[in-house]
């Protein structure tokens, strides 16, 4: 027979247990955060312990993809409940689910779209949880690693850094009719501008005319088996940002952070650096380590009152996965790491580009 000590002792705990799970931190959407397109929507996490004055990482999706699964394809929420720093996950429902990097409006500082819609975000962010305002970082795949250098160029007095796996320079869709996979002129997904360094500067700077405050560390990641956005992309982003931050190439670094990747340095590395991954396709894996270090968020500072890093996968829910849901056309579906839907809305099927990466074609 179990006591009644022992019985209200065992009650106690999952009291407690319960309370803990009804508090847990969760992906939450935002309304009336100051935006008025309806194809953009705002989701953020905000860990249970957020850092004094918290730095703010706004990571956005790919085409076809989401807020949920964006949220679950890395850890980041992970590193963010251990080093206290908030997350805002953006998302846009409009051309399949690929960002506006293309219109003259995105591409102009406080021009409007999409650009415009998440420097909002980030100002709702900051504003709320009282966050460092030198401490605001974007982060993305594929289109939202076309998105993240536009922010860049766009709104340098907002972000403070920028990590894009699979993108492209900032400006490089300008003037085209859309910036999706089915763009009929895909001379800037194959990396056949031929701008020289000079070029991809002045179409940088030309984002924001008359800004001469400091431009954000820029972090670069490409494949070199991408079908879809070409590795000439990582040099024409090297060139763009060396010429904005008056850069010049020192070393290559084989084999980092991994086999196979040869880190390329520019300056002393704080600033500018790019990855190319050999034979991985689109996109990249996230490197949730190199990419936090690189905007200095491991370490003192930044902590609650633990400073652990995850050792591995997120446990966090929002993004499903599986045969229960569904992607959509564009969308990821498989690959090394992944972990969201795999199987691909009706008529299109998931096709294996690599290792690393399927898509719904």
């Amino acid at each position: 027979m179990v006591s009644k000590s022992a019985f209200a002792r065992a009650v106690g705990m999952a009291m407690l247990a319960m309370s803990s799970l009804a508090f847990a931190a969760s992906l939450t959407q935002v309304s009336n955060w100051g935006n008025t397109d309806n194809g953009v929507s705002m989701y953020i996490y905000v860990p249970d312990r957020v850092a004094t004055k918290p730095p703010v990482i706004v990571a956005i999706h790919p085409c076809g993809g989401s807020a949920q699964q964006y949220f679950s394809l890395t850890r980041l929420p992970s590193y963010a409940d251990s080093l206290g720093f908030i997350l805002i996950y953006p998302q846009t429902t409009k051309d399949q689910n690929c960002w506006d990097c293309y219109s003259s409006a995105t591409n102009t500082h406080n021009g409007g779209s999409d650009s415009k819609a998440i420097a909002t975000m980030v100002s709702y962010t900051l504003s709320k949880y009282n966050g460092d305002a030198s401490k605001v970082f974007s982060v993305g795949s594929s289109s939202g690693a076309m998105m993240t250098p536009i922010l860049m160029a766009a709104y340098p007095d907002v972000f403070a850094g920028g990590a894009g796996f699979s993108g492209v320079p900032a400006g490089c869709f300008e003037n085209a009719t859309s910036s999706t996979p089915s763009n009929p002129d895909q001379s800037c997904a194959r990396a056949q501008k031929g701008f020289t360094a000079q070029q991809w500067g002045d179409i940088a700077r030309a984002e924001y005319p008359g800004y001469t405050g400091q431009y954000p560390k820029m972090q670069i990641w490409e494949g070199t088996a991408d079908t879809l956005v070409l590795i000439g992309n990582l040099q024409a982003q090297l060139d763009q940002w060396s010429n904005v931050m008056g850069l010049s190439f020192s070393h290559n670094e084989t084999n980092t952070p991994q086999s196979g990747y040869t880190k390329i340095v520019y300056g002393d590395g704080t600033r500018l650096v790019g990855y190319s991954a050999a034979g991985v396709g689109h996109f990249v894996p996230f490197h949730e380590n190199d990419v936090l270090s690189f905007f200095n968020l491991l370490g003192g500072g930044t902590s609650t009152s633990s400073s652990t890093q995850p050792s591995g996968p997120t446990s966090t829910t929002g993004g499903g996965g599986g045969p229960s849901c569904t992607a959509a056309h564009w969308a990821e579906c498989g690959g090394i790491g992944y972990g969201g839907c795999t199987v691909c809305a009706s008529p299109y099927s998931c096709q294996v580009s690599n290792a690393y990466y399927s898509q719904c074609l």
